[in-house]
């Protein structure tokens, strides 16, 4: 899945999440993206309703968070943590962790960063920039 459609995306995590709950063999990445999952039970019912919930939309107008922009945002910090790319990410992680107590507030840190980050290179039609990413983390207080 290098560049996978909304629809795609969405049918992934709730497919990685169904193969947890029903005991199935996964892959490596689903056994990863349902672990995400497992650390966001507000979510499992969205997960488990269905094609309609798939389909539906959230925009920043209607106050609420997009569940599968986050939960993808969180796997796409595991994985770059797994490989510490950006380099310095995983030692920015480990500073929030201590700063934290707790590794999910610590990631939603991160989170909060890569998604700025996202947004400013969609904004800007440019490469997203490593070392902004780092620095918004490491500016957390």
């Amino acid at each position: 899945m290098f560049n996978p459609s909304r629809d795609q995306a969405r049918s992934f995590l709730a497919e990685a999440w169904k193969k947890r709950r029903e005991h199935l063999p996964a892959t490596p990445l689903e056994m990863m993206a349902a672990d995400i999952v497992a650390e966001h039970p507000e979510y499992h019912a969205l997960l488990e309703s269905g094609a309609e919930a798939l389909a539906r939309e959230w925009t920043p107008e209607d106050g609420e968070t997009n569940p599968f922009l986050h939960l993808s945002l969180h796997l796409a910090i595991a994985e770059q943590l797994s490989i510490d790319q950006p380099p310095g990410l995983r030692a920015a992680y480990e500073t929030r962790l201590q700063r934290r107590g707790e590794s999910h507030a610590a990631l939603h840190d991160i989170l909060d960063c890569l998604g700025e980050t996202v947004w400013r290179a969609q904004s800007s039609s440019q490469p997203p920039d490593a070392e902004a990413y780092l620095d918004c983390i490491r500016r957390k207080n």
